[in-house]
């Protein structure tokens, strides 16, 4: 994906979310995504979704989770914008937004 393609992605993306509503306040947003980013599953499950997404089931499978511990990672990650989720009629997907893609392209994991 070229330069002006991401651009393009990331302001579609924030006009989504604020058209949603989902973007809070800057202190709170902010205090949100670091409250997020503090718990070490939540950073492995941002690492491990590739660009195609992730389905649910191997979430849970890959960071041996039973329902309410995925159900509480994934929210939390979806509400600090760092995951979107997609559901159908065979499963549900999760998919990193630019702000995620953002985290993983700065992040220092060492």
């Amino acid at each position: 994906m070229g330069d002006e393609d991401l651009q393009k992605r990331k302001k579609d993306w924030l006009e989504k979310v604020k058209a949603e509503g989902k973007m809070k306040n800057p202190t709170e947003d902010h205090r949100l995504g670091l409250k997020a980013l503090q718990n070490t599953t939540r950073r492995s499950i941002l690492k491990s979704i590739p660009e195609d997404g992730l389905v649910y089931e191997d979430i849970k499978s890959k960071f041996n989770l039973d329902n309410m511990q995925a159900k509480m990672h994934l929210n939390f990650l979806e509400e600090a914008l760092y995951i979107e989720k997609v559901e159908n009629e065979d499963n549900c997907k999760y998919y990193l937004t630019p702000r995620g893609e953002a985290y993983l392209e700065n992040a220092d994991y060492s």
